[in-house]
Parts: structure tokens; C-alpha cells; sequence
């Protein structure tokens, strides 16, 4: 999470920035999910396309890079769909594989998406860390 007065990263549990003192969410220059500076009107982001009226929501992000992996390498067993919280899609992915063995070319794709930032959030709508 970014600071939306000075852009600097603060933790995701933060009440204040470190850096500038303001308490988050009380102002509007930057972005609070990638840090880009914003325009004080803005409704959504224009380098990340989050937006900039809602807060970004409550919890741990997940990696991207250990969800693309999974995706491309047991992607079949729907592992990383798992990992990112959409469990019926995942069991959906381990009924294609079983009885059709198609769902490693789901995964294969779905890793390589989530890789490229094409898939960028989690089920809660968490945005996936870099």
C-alpha cells in the first residue's frame, strides 16, 4: 500500500504514514495501490486502473509470481486457483483434468495470464503483489 500524500510504501495495516505524518486515506495526490501520482479529481488510476474512491480491501496480497508458477507448472490440479481463493473454479479445473485431461491446458494459460498481469487480483479483489 502507498501513502495517498506523499507515495511513499507504508504497510497495509498502517493508521498513519511514517513518512509524512498524514493519516491514510485522508488525502488524494497518489495512488494508494501502485503509488502513481494522481490527479486530485481522479476516479480511477490511470497507471493501474484501482480506484481511487473505494479503499482497497482488507487482507494479505498474494503473490503473482508464485500464482503464475503454480498456474503454469500443476495448474491441471487447479493449485493455483486454490492459492488465490476461487475454490470452485479450482475444483472445476481438477474435474477437467481427471475425466477430460484438459485442465493442464487451462492452467498452462490462466499462469501465463496471471504472469503477464492479465489476472491481477485475488477472490477477495485484493490486487496480486509484484
Amino acid at each position: 500500500m502507498f501513502c495517498r500524500n506523499c507515495g511513499e510504501q507504508i504497510e497495509n495495516n498502517a493508521s498513519v504514514c511514517i513518512h509524512c505524518g498524514v493519516a491514510v486515506g485522508q488525502a488524494s495526490k497518489y495512488c494508494p495501490n501502485c503509488g502513481a501520482e494522481t490527479l486530485p479529481n481522479a476516479v480511477v488510476c490511470t497507471k493501474c486502473g484501482v480506484s481511487l474512491s473505494a479503499p482497497i480491501p482488507e487482507g494479505e496480497q498474494k503473490s503473482k509470481l508464485t500464482a503464475g508458477l503454480l498456474g503454469i507448472f500443476v495448474g491441471g490440479l487447479g493449485v493455483h486457483n486454490f492459492y488465490l481463493g476461487y475454490t470452485g473454479k479450482a475444483i472445476a479445473q481438477i474435474c477437467l483434468s481427471l475425466c477430460f485431461g484438459v485442465g493442464a491446458i487451462w492452467g498452462l494459460i490462466e499462469g501465463i495470464m496471471i504472469l503477464t498481469g492479465s489476472i491481477n487480483k485475488d477472490a477477495k479483489g485484493i490486487p496480486l503483489k509484484d
